[in-house]
């Protein structure tokens, strides 16, 4: 079985994704540091030196390698990965594959990705609070119909890593 946790840029896909896979005793893989590791250079390394497109292919390569190996793995994705290429079909296509959007409240969104934006190359120059925000409602809206194609919706507003993670599996068991 295979569990792909998709959703917006700090939302926790990768600390859930981790703890989660610790708690089925599945291989965890987050797709981004899959990516870094195959090709030898880190993700914005990648869009300086090759460009987003050469990205984005490599992005739904590794995506669909990933989804045909035949073991349990939770997997993390980018957030933009469901919004390229096939690769929401991808996902939501492939066999013994459970697809769970992970969402949070804009102004928690916000206020957790503001204070992290230095770390986060595509928001690290917004200094201007509502410019800010603006551009991640903006941003959010334009990728949520890509993401509301996931099998499940799960919505992690003020819950912590226990809580969230006490939810999923909740919601993973009516699927097994």
């Amino acid at each position: 079985m295979k569990v792909v946790l998709l959703g917006y840029m700090g939302v926790g896909k990768s600390t859930l994704g981790r703890v989660l896979a610790d708690s089925l005793e599945f291989n965890f893989i987050d797709l981004d540091t899959y990516i870094e590791a195959e090709e030898g250079l880190s993700i914005p390394e990648l869009f300086k030196t090759k460009g987003e497109i050469y990205f984005r292919k490599r992005e739904s390569y590794y995506l669909k390698e990933i989804l045909s190996r035949d073991e349990d793995i939770v997997l993390s994705l980018g957030g933009g990965t469901p919004v390229y290429g096939n690769n929401m079909k991808e996902i939501v296509e492939a066999n013994d594959t459970i697809s769970v959007y992970l969402k949070l409240q804009l102004n928690e969104l916000v206020a957790k990705l503001y204070h992290q934006r230095s770390k986060r190359p595509l928001i690290a120059h917004y200094q201007d609070e509502s410019e800010f925000e603006e551009f991640v409602r903006k941003h959010l809206f334009e990728r949520q119909q890509f993401y509301f194609l996931a099998d499940h919706v799960l919505d992690l507003t003020g819950s912590n890593v226990n809580e969230s993670l006490s939810e999923l599996l909740r919601l993973l068991n009516k699927n097994v």
